[in-house]
């Protein structure tokens, strides 16, 4: 090769000049290598050597290299996350034997309960002996059920200074403060609440005309349910007495009675001072309300309107749910009522249920109709009026309704 040949052969690819021909007579392309390197392919005019295939990794997202071959997905909410496998279920739900099984459960827990407690209660019960012994001309048994409630102004358990709180004063000896006779009919009608003022004139068995509670303090229970028998004509099937220490104990233990007061009262004697309106009153408070005179032109009756109105609402109060189901209530009430009274023999805790039943059942309330005044051993006496006394007491025996002319109309 001469000096000639070299120097064309290192010619730039922008020179002009031509390129000397191949061996074979084909034109060279600028650039291209003037030999053909041994063991490679002649490259051809105008080929282009293929492009490496960039690898997936090398993408950017966001201008930052991307690590990982997987495509690009596009943008929006990222995927949810798939959840961890839970823990074990419990085995199955609680099959439907299952909760009868646990609901006869509890039923026969409370049953013991009621029956223990029914037996508890029964044997706490004190009980007035021989009160309801038969004699000769007694009225004959009727239709339904009649109670002889009687509120006694005995202070027994009652200690000198409860009698100062209370305002009961110091007499001795059993007295009757309110007298009632409930009838509770055998179809399931409304009960009606008779009070029998305690300064009544009847003829008491033996001792000739007198008040009625003179009867009590004479004979004690068993003279005042023969006396109100002869008078009434009905025959007294269950005789209950509550004294004055249980009187405030049951109201204490219901947390207190409302009453509705019509007019503001007044009475240092009864430790009694109210405002009109209707009011919570505790065991001391309302015992001053049922015991006052004041208020009213016939201060007699309307007392027997106040003891009928307030034994009625502490009634519905101890049956109300709010205490039957509360222990903290009920058990109290329970001690208390069992502790305040007196029934006779014959009468249980069935009996004093009833009871309870029948007056927080709304029961119609009356007393008895009177015409006067009379004067009898014991002073200047109320008198009944005959003829709609009896149609009172007829309709009770009966086991009627009693008629709108015979109810108090006040």
């Amino acid at each position: 090769m001469t000096e000639d040949d070299r120097t064309r052969a290192m010619r730039s690819p922008g020179d002009a000049r031509p390129l000397p021909r191949r061996q074979d007579g084909s034109l060279r392309s600028g650039g291209a290598p003037a030999h053909q390197v041994p063991g490679a392919e002649p490259t051809r005019v105008n080929e282009q050597p293929p492009m490496p295939e960039q690898p997936r990794s090398s993408s950017r997202v966001y201008g930052k290299a991307r690590s990982g071959d997987s495509p690009v997905r596009p943008l929006g909410k990222p995927p949810k996350e798939p959840r961890e496998p839970r823990g074990p279920r419990l085995r199955g739900r609680i099959k439907g034997g299952t909760i009868l099984k646990i609901i006869a459960a509890l039923v026969a827990v409370l049953l013991v309960l009621a029956v223990v407690g029914f037996f508890w209660i029964n044997g706490r019960i004190r009980t007035v002996d021989r009160v309801l012994d038969d004699y000769p001309g007694r009225p004959a048994d009727t239709p339904g059920t009649n109670w002889l409630l009687v509120g006694s102004d005995s202070r027994e358990g009652l200690s000198a200074a409860d009698r100062k709180k209370l305002a009961t004063g110091r007499a001795i000896g059993q007295r009757t403060d309110s007298m009632m006779l409930l009838h509770i009919p055998e179809g399931g009608d409304r009960p009606t609440l008779v009070s029998l003022p305690r300064d009544s004139a009847v003829s008491i068995p033996g001792q000739g005309r007198n008040k009625l509670n003179a009867a009590f303090a004479i004979g004690g229970p068993q003279l005042l349910t023969r006396t109100v028998e002869n008078v009434t004509g009905i025959r007294v099937d269950n005789y209950m007495e509550v004294g004055f220490a249980g009187f405030v104990g049951i109201v204490d233990a219901v947390g207190g009675v409302e009453i509705c007061v019509k007019n503001a009262i007044n009475d240092p004697k009864a430790g009694l001072k109210l405002k009109k309106g209707c009011q919570e009153m505790d065991g001391g408070t309302a015992l001053g309300y049922v015991r006052t005179r004041k208020g009213g032109a016939l201060p007699d009756f309307e007392r027997t309107k106040r003891q009928r109105q307030f034994l009625s609402a502490v009634v519905k109060k101890a049956a109300s749910p709010g205490v039957l189901i509360n222990p903290f209530t009920s058990i109290p009430l329970a001690i208390g009522a069992t502790d305040a009274v007196r029934v006779d023999g014959s009468s249980g805790a069935f009996d004093l249920l009833s009871l309870g039943l029948a007056m927080g059942g709304d029961p119609v309330t009356t007393v008895v109709p009177f015409g006067g005044n009379e004067s009898v051993a014991g002073g200047q006496a109320v008198k009944w009026d005959t003829a709609r006394a009896t149609q009172l007491f007829d309709a009770l025996k009966e086991d009627k309704p009693v008629p709108k002319d015979a109810l108090d109309k006040g």
